[in-house]
């Protein structure tokens, strides 16, 4: 990413996150879901209030990926009880990377997947998991590219379809 660089995400950037997370998630999910589910989705995934109160949970935390001044992906990775799923200590959870389409095939995911690896070092978990859905093709590749495993599945729920998101892991030596 050529002048570009990750910052960590505050309160003040709230709209710029609600913006970026509406429109990855929707690039990302738009041509394999009902319009109707996906608004749904949008509306109570990414409110102000829901936004707010992950931003204020000290144990998550959001990266934007920048590129000339303008958010162009974002991370969030949650640890301990903040984790949606696991909540083991010994564990980091990255629950969103997302990419603007347009930069897809640019390494900002990669960028953005090495700013978790190394919070995780640094905070010396065992490991990091995921859960991503199994009919995104492109997510699967990529987290088994950067050596993540499936250890198990759990439900997602999208407005009123329910969808099976696999999980998968990491371990870090």
């Amino acid at each position: 990413m050529k002048e570009g660089r990750i910052q960590k995400i505050s309160i003040n950037d709230i709209i710029r996150l609600q913006k970026i997370a509406k429109q990855t998630f929707a690039e990302t999910f738009a041509e394999n879901n009902t319009e109707e589910n996906l608004q749904i989705y949008l509306e109570e995934g990414f409110s102000v209030e829901k936004l707010t109160s992950e931003l204020n949970n000290p144990n998550a935390e959001f990266y934007f990926a920048i590129k000339e001044n303008n958010p162009i992906g974002y991370l969030k990775i949650n640890f301990g009880p903040a984790q949606t799923e696991l909540q083991d200590d010994s564990s980091l959870e990255i629950e969103r990377i997302y990419v603007l389409k347009e930069y897809h095939g640019q390494n900002i995911g990669q960028l953005l997947f090495e700013k978790a690896h190394e919070i995780a070092k640094s905070k010396k978990v065992a490991y990091i998991w995921l859960g991503v859905w199994e009919e995104n093709h492109r997510a699967l590749s990529f987290y088994k590219k950067n050596g993540f495993e499936v250890f198990n599945k759990h439900l997602f729920k999208l407005g009123s379809e329910e969808q099976t998101d696999l999980m998968m892991k990491l371990t870090l030596k």
